[in-house]
């Protein structure tokens, strides 16, 4: 995780960064004496998590919490105690830290982030799951025919024509891979080769460069293999 420091008093950024380079997964990217110069750094840059002072000159952490849109995981880092109830209304705020910070406090600390990150992705993947449109309609002779999209399990590209394939019926229409590929929400379709799209819930079997989507055999091009095995739920 990507992470920066915000605290007025350089001994406590030099602690705090010390016991981040003792944690593999965390890179600290950024260290700030005060609130507006880390505002700056993030209207350009993005961190997954933040140690933030809550007494600083000027502007608090609270104060700095408030001016983000989408804020990432904060752990408070003070010597005050008496605002740990204000800290948890935030929802991104996770922790909070009591100055000196022990190794072994910190580092459940930075466990406490890593889950809520896990938590906001999951959020997120659902969200887009619901936000798409769950059909659409193709044009064959003349007649509009509903498709559902969950329905689909793959799209085929031929010449000027594409293939598609549903659980109940296959249908050729007049248009191109890139144009059907724009109605698909990604988080349920694949492009895996630049003749075929898959609906990555209808997958059954994944050997070498191809896939079985029902009884089709799928090929996955070299390119594509990373994204694919990315997107794949593996044990």
């Amino acid at each position: 995780m990507n992470c920066i420091i915000i605290d007025d008093e350089k001994l406590a950024r030099t602690i705090l960064k010390t016991l981040c380079d003792d944690v593999d997964s965390l890179q600290v990217v950024g260290e700030f004496p005060n609130a507006m110069q880390a505002i700056k750094y993030l209207n350009e840059n993005e961190v997954d998590l933040i140690f933030l002072d809550i007494h600083m000159p000027d502007f608090t952490g609270f104060d700095f919490v408030k001016t983000l849109k989408n804020p990432p995981s904060i752990v408070l880092t003070t010597s005050d105690s008496q605002f740990a109830i204000e800290a948890f209304q935030y929802e991104c705020i996770v922790d909070y830290l009591l100055k000196p910070i022990a190794a072994e406090r910190f580092k459940t600390a930075v466990t406490k982030a890593k889950k809520h990150q896990l938590i906001s992705a999951k959020t997120e993947e659902q969200n887009a799951e619901k936000t798409y449109e769950n059909d659409f309609y193709i044009n064959i002779d003349r007649r509009l025919i509903k498709i559902d999209i969950p329905s689909i399990y793959l799209v085929e590209a031929k010449g000027d024509y594409i293939h598609i394939k549903t659980e109940d019926k296959n249908y050729t229409v007049h248009s191109t891979l890139k144009k059907i590929e724009e109605k698909l929400p990604e988080s349920l379709f694949l492009k895996i080769h630049r003749s075929y799209i898959i609906n990555l819930k209808k997958i059954i079997d994944i050997e070498d460069n191809s896939v079985l989507i029902k009884k089709d055999v799928i090929p996955v091009s070299r390119s594509k293999r990373p994204e694919l095995m990315k997107r794949l739920d593996l044990l």
